[in-house]
């Protein structure tokens, strides 16, 4: 059976342990709200490019597609 001592020493680390865990653990939870609003950034920006794209190509004039290309032959 361990010694009172031992069984202080072993509830010391798994204490010490706990708190580093504990820093890790919202360290990672600052890191994931982070990328969280990035990717949200990045996708408002994207959805706004797509916006202009479209709008850009909807500007295009339509060409008649039935039409034979005359440099073919």
């Amino acid at each position: 059976m361990p010694s009172f001592t031992d069984l202080t020493d072993r509830v010391e680390r798994l204490l010490l342990r706990h708190e580093e865990l504990v820093r890790t653990n919202a360290l990672l939870e600052e890191q994931v709200s982070t990328l969280t609003q990035e990717r949200d950034s990045l996708r408002s920006r994207l959805n706004a490019a797509r916006a202009r794209v479209d709008a850009l190509l909807e500007r295009l004039p339509v060409e008649n597609q039935a039409e034979p290309d005359s440099n073919q032959q």
